[in-house]
């Protein structure tokens, strides 16, 4: 089976993390500490109480930049921010309880904690309460409510919600089915080079289930996405070179583009590798994929927001 498609989470941390196997959220450093002497001077601010330093100490235990990796210890420093109201500080706590890292995994809290970053205004946790809906993490699942708070975020330009929201319009998710709506949103995140929808919207050509199919724009939207990191999309090209969808049938370069999802960090592309490899001349397996199980949503931990696979981000 291959990716069909993914909701996408969002916290606050610079550096992509579309490949990574443990990467299931799109990660925005801000301002990471770059140097040991710059976390010694954030932790100073941070004991006086600031609660920016608070949280800028949170991300480099959080990322490993600039100190050792401490999840706990990042824990502390999100959390004493998050209590003095700051929301990429909420937004990132919330997403250290949804993952279980430096504390016991727990959506409830993580709900919580997202809410309050939303109840801020903050676009990452807004798209964040958007996707926990969809999921039904920590809450029913409801997908009118997801699309609510998608909603709000997409209004106001933020990329991930905007993927999100032309998902649940593809998919037919707490709204009905609108191929126009679904496209409309997806170039919307796809004019800020926003990966997932790249790949999203590549895949709305490619599969042609609610839009006229075309190989040629689903295969220059996945190349893009795979130029801008996704291992998603690298996996869709090599699936259409083995089966000579819009391309000519061409093992080889299936491959090559399997081996980079692989590498990449997608495991279902080196079960792809496989299963290309075990073929015979009498039989065509189908490859497997990320999408094997409909994700709901992308997601980036604090300051970034849910992002996810062929299913709502």
């Amino acid at each position: 089976m291959r990716v069909l498609g993914f909701l996408v989470l969002c916290l606050v941390l610079g550096l992509p993390c579309f490949a990574s196997p443990a990467c299931k959220v799109e990660v925005v450093f801000q301002r990471p500490p770059k140097a040991a002497g710059h976390l010694v001077e954030i932790l100073r601010k941070a004991e006086a109480g600031d609660r920016t330093a608070q949280f800028q100490a949170g991300l480099a235990f959080e990322t490993g930049a600039g100190a050792e990796q401490d999840y706990p210890e990042a824990v502390k420093w999100y959390r004493k921010a998050a209590n003095l109201g700051y929301p990429p500080a909420q937004n990132n706590l919330g997403g250290m309880y949804l993952r279980g890292l430096g504390v016991a995994q727990d959506d409830s809290e993580a709900l919580r904690w997202y809410l309050r970053a939303a109840g801020e205004g903050y676009l990452a946790a807004e798209n964040n309460v958007g996707f926990m809906n969809a999921a039904g993490r920590g809450a029913p699942a409801n997908d009118q409510e997801a699309v609510h708070w998608y909603q709000r975020a997409a209004d106001k330009g933020y990329a991930p919600a905007q993927s999100n929201l032309g998902f649940m319009y593809a998919q037919g998710r707490g709204v009905p089915v609108d191929a126009n709506q679904a496209v409309e949103w997806y170039r919307k995140a796809v004019a800020q080079n926003y990966a997932p929808a790249e790949y999203k919207l590549g895949l709305l050509y490619f599969e042609g289930t609610i839009v006229q199919q075309d190989f040629p724009e689903a295969l220059r939207w996945l190349h893009k996405a795979a130029t801008h990191g996704s291992a998603s999309a690298e996996n869709e090209i090599a699936y259409a070179y083995e089966h000579g969808k819009g391309v000519g049938q061409n093992y080889l370069e299936a491959e090559k583009w399997y081996r980079l999802a692989a590498e990449h960090g997608l495991p279902e592309a080196r079960k792809n590798l496989e299963i290309l490899a075990a073929r015979d001349s009498n039989s065509s397996p189908r490859r497997t994929s990320d999408a094997s199980s409909q994700s709901v949503g992308d997601s980036v931990p604090a300051g970034v927001g849910f992002v996810g696979g062929r299913g709502p981000q």
